[in-house]
């Protein structure tokens, strides 16, 4: 397997034995190189010496040497200055693009290697690692789950600053679509985020005094308001109907188009997370002015977010879940469950963001020193990881757990992980 060869190569993970190429000169490998996991060869900037001559270039990695000719190599100059060929099967000679023949050293995958790598992909387990967790050091597991918990950031940060290009540079309009998208939940997340690309923020700041009119230009974008299946019997809803009548002079005045309304998922969702409630919680939100991105960004502890994102809809949800069905009133404010995943997945991401981009470290700095102070999620994957043995404190390292599993173990990427690493040292 071609990214296990990888993996030992990248890891120095030679025999005892002295390195010699097919043609018998002596190999000394001072320096791996850099792995690249993109189109070209396989690690730049690797230093030999073959034969006692100091090489520096690139090497380039397979299964089979003949597997050169079947990538095609031999016709891409990106591979001119390749300076040394490694195959765990040597059954051709290679030659470059401008015709250098190269050296080629053959190197296999210690059996112990091999048979660690596939209990980690064959195993039903999960975390398919368990056994070697008890046994880590603090420091390992520390720096491990530090480097996870900045790629996740750095991860929703790409997210943030796609949205920001896509809102031609307004962050304004970006922190709104990721505060929206983040009202769904997950089940709904794509549909909340394309329903914020609908609203034209600058044209609803003219009527952002009037809850009525940004709740009529939410609900009509979201394309709730002109669902024919159920339109008969809305038609007897004195507060739909005020709305959508609303909806359409202001569609008129602004030429506005709604989302498809397909989009909405409702099967299995319980009626406090029906896109009504949330939508109209959102209008709240934004009609009082108190979650703009400027107010979040003054925000310093958790206390503070948590306030910020405090909201409730108009007295009409209170007494309904959907229009034309009237039920027993709840105020329906955003639960403290709920707003502290609003402040992880979208104030936390935004501090990084942002003040990444402004080069403000102090922002970056916050966005950690929340996680901190935020208390661990808490659900079956992260139960299972703390049951093998691993210390969950925050919400800093179960975020760092989520990147782990979905980047990581979903994938089986156990040659890149820290545990897997340390499995496939044997110490298990």
């Amino acid at each position: 397997m071609e990214k296990l060869l990888h993996y030992c190569w990248k890891h120095r993970l030679f025999p005892l034995a002295e390195l010699y190429t097919t043609d018998g000169r002596r190999v000394e490998v001072i320096d791996t190189g850099l792995h690249n996991r993109n189109a070209g060869p396989d690690f730049f900037n690797a230093k030999v010496k073959i034969d006692g001559t100091l090489w520096v270039g690139n090497v380039e990695i397979h299964d089979r040497s003949t597997d050169w000719y079947v990538h095609g190599h031999q016709h891409d100059a990106a591979y001119d200055n390749v300076v040394l060929h490694v195959a765990e099967v040597i059954d051709t000679d290679v030659t470059t693009h401008d015709g250098k023949s190269l050296p080629q050293l053959q190197l296999s995958v210690p059996d112990t290697i091999r048979q660690q790598y596939n209990q980690l992909i064959t195993t039903d387990d999960y975390p398919p690692c368990y056994r070697i967790i008890p046994s880590l050091s603090r420091l390992t597991v520390h720096a491990w789950m530090s480097a996870l918990q900045v790629e996740r950031l750095e991860q929703k940060t790409n997210d943030i600053a796609r949205r920001v290009e896509q809102a031609d540079g307004s962050w304004e309009a970006a922190y709104f679509a990721t505060l929206a998208r983040n009202f769904g939940f997950g089940i709904n997340g794509d549909a909340f985020e394309t329903w914020a690309q609908h609203i034209p923020l600058q044209a609803v700041a003219h009527h952002r005094d009037d809850l009525f009119q940004v709740e009529a230009i939410f609900m009509g974008q979201a394309g709730l308001l002109e669902r024919r299946e159920e339109r008969g019997e809305w038609m007897n809803d004195d507060y739909f109907v005020r709305l959508r009548n609303e909806y359409r002079y202001l569609a008129h005045k602004f030429s506005l188009q709604p989302m498809d309304a397909r989009m909405w998922r409702f099967l299995r969702l319980r009626p406090q997370n029906f896109p009504y409630i949330r939508i109209a919680q959102l209008a709240h939100l934004y009609y009082s002015r108190q979650a703009g991105l400027s107010q979040m960004l003054e925000c310093k502890t958790i206390k503070e977010l948590l306030q910020l994102f405090l909201t409730a809809p108009t007295p009409y949800w209170q007494t309904h879940y959907t229009f034309g069905h009237e039920s027993s009133k709840s105020e329906k404010r955003l639960s403290a469950h709920s707003r502290n995943l609003i402040i992880l997945n979208t104030a936390i991401p935004m501090f990084f963001a942002y003040g990444r981009h402004h080069s403000r470290e102090e922002l970056c700095d916050r966005a950690f020193d929340l996680l901190e102070q935020l208390r661990p999620e808490d659900n079956h994957m992260i139960r299972t990881w703390q049951q093998c043995g691993l210390e969950v404190s925050n919400a800093g390292d179960t975020q760092a757990l989520i990147q782990l599993k979905k980047e990581y173990c979903d994938r089986r990427d156990c040659l890149r992980c820290r545990f897997g690493y340390e499995y496939l040292k044997g110490r298990n």
